[in-house]
């Protein structure tokens, strides 16, 4: 089993990670009748992604044996309606220190990030804006 949620009533959840036994907290949106004082479900969708590009880059830049320093990831996600649903995921991810790396040192790590296994999962539909700046 991977995790087991409960809901806590007020469109809240509590999410809990079976090995580690970490938890999260979960909020409907407040453009969906929630509070909007913890990630929504879709901004853990989105946030995934994120998280994903950067797991897989940090492996491709370990096997490489470079340093992706403090690689920031900026996440906006865009709700579309009829039916209501994550259109739009725009990613933008920083890697510092890292002007002088060889355009194929980059290229591998920008291919890593875009065919991480949560942008290989999420329906094609689904636009992924992804900018990754090397400063």
């Amino acid at each position: 089993m991977t995790s087991e949620i409960k809901y806590l009533g007020e469109l809240r959840t509590s999410a809990t990670h079976i090995k580690s036994n970490q938890t999260i907290i979960t909020d409907a949106p407040t453009d969906n009748q929630g509070k909007g004082e913890a990630f929504s479900p879709t901004d853990l969708v989105a946030t995934a992604l994120g998280s994903c590009m950067l797991t897989i880059m940090g492996i491709k830049a370990r096997d490489m044996e470079i340093d992706l320093g403090e690689t920031t990831i900026s996440v906006v996600k865009v709700m579309g309606t009829e039916p209501r649903r994550i259109t739009d995921v725009q990613i933008e991810i920083n890697v510092p220190n890292s002007v002088n790396w060889e355009e194929k040192t980059k290229t591998i790590l920008k291919n890593a990030a875009l065919t991480c296994p949560v942008a290989k999962s999420l329906d094609p539909a689904l636009k992924q804006d992804v900018t990754i700046n090397f400063n």
